[in-house]
């Protein structure tokens, strides 16, 4: 190879590499940016926090101050602040709707988009429609006739219709179907029949394992869903005492009063009422990346 070649192909490698590092450099910087920018919310919740009113009426800080400790005992213990928020049954209260919703709605989700991938029946595709249809209704239009068909019921002021309906996500079993077409075999299911494994030991010791990302994330998704769940919970807790409140109609009652002006109290009550939400994505957020760790070794 002459020279005039080498410093050709040495000139396009390097014009190459400066190029990778150009992009790499500018998606770092993007993916920092949109970071921040999703971060810092919850870092100025935090830190108003443990600031005083007076401080919080004066502007934005983002350095911490030394009110935690004050805030916190007025929101355990001021009379008038735990006669609409209580943070000890809201946590109950909303950890139970929460933790049955979100299981019932992966569950069977994942079990309604196991059974349209593996089997094949006359009204696959069709039955696979209706429920694309279904997602694109909003839960709006139903609310009314929703809560007069549990009034009926008479099942207003419980907790069961903020719990059963969760059985039916139209855009969670969307999203299994999809992760199952590209990463799920069928030969899998046909090895297991062969070896004399029942189709539902088949779903739950050979699919459930091997939809662990999807599942992973839809959990994170349906918790927060139902953690943050204000409209359905307000529609049908009609005439309730406070000790059977949700966290959030309790965030609610303390944003909408005028009885309370103390915005450290305040923001602290938010800000006790995002933990579980973390906790259950710092939780669940290590089988997202094993899954996609997993996904980009595979042949």
């Amino acid at each position: 190879m002459s020279n005039n070649m080498k410093s050709v192909y040495g000139k396009a490698k390097d014009s190459y590499a400066l190029k990778i590092k150009l992009k790499s450099t500018i998606l770092f910087l993007w993916f920092l940016f949109l970071t921040i920018i999703c971060l810092l919310p919850i870092y100025i919740l935090v830190i108003n926090a443990t600031r005083s009113h007076q401080a919080i009426s004066t502007g934005i800080s983002f350095v911490p101050s030394t009110y935690l400790k004050s805030n916190l005992d007025k929101v355990l213990n001021e009379p008038a602040f735990k006669f609409a928020f209580n943070i000890f049954h809201g946590y109950k209260n909303s950890l139970f709707i929460t933790c049955c919703s979100t299981f019932l709605t992966v569950f069977f989700s994942a079990l309604t988009a196991y059974g349209i991938h593996v089997y094949d029946f006359k009204l696959k595709e069709v039955s696979y429609t209706v429920i694309l249809l279904v997602m694109m209704v909003p839960m709006q239009v139903t609310a009314a006739g929703f809560v007069k068909f549990m009034a009926d019921l008479k099942l207003t002021n419980t907790y069961w219709p903020l719990i059963i309906p969760s059985v039916a996500a139209p855009a969670v079993v969307y999203f299994m179907r999809s992760y199952m077409k590209s990463s799920f075999p069928l030969d899998i299911v046909e090895a297991a029949r062969i070896d004399g494994c029942s189709e539902f030991r088949t779903f739950l010791s050979i699919a459930v394992p091997m939809m662990k990302p999807a599942i992973a994330v839809q959990a994170i998704f349906a918790f927060i869903a139902s953690w943050n769940n204000f409209y359905n919970a307000n529609m049908i807790l009609i005439n309730v005492p406070l000790k059977k409140k949700t966290l959030p109609m309790m965030v609610a009652s303390l944003q909408s009063s005028d009885k309370f002006s103390d915005y450290g109290t305040i923001y602290l009550a938010i800000a006790l009422s995002i933990i579980p939400i973390i906790i259950a994505y710092v939780a669940l957020s290590r089988f997202i990346i094993a899954g996609v760790a997993l996904g980009g070794v595979k042949e």
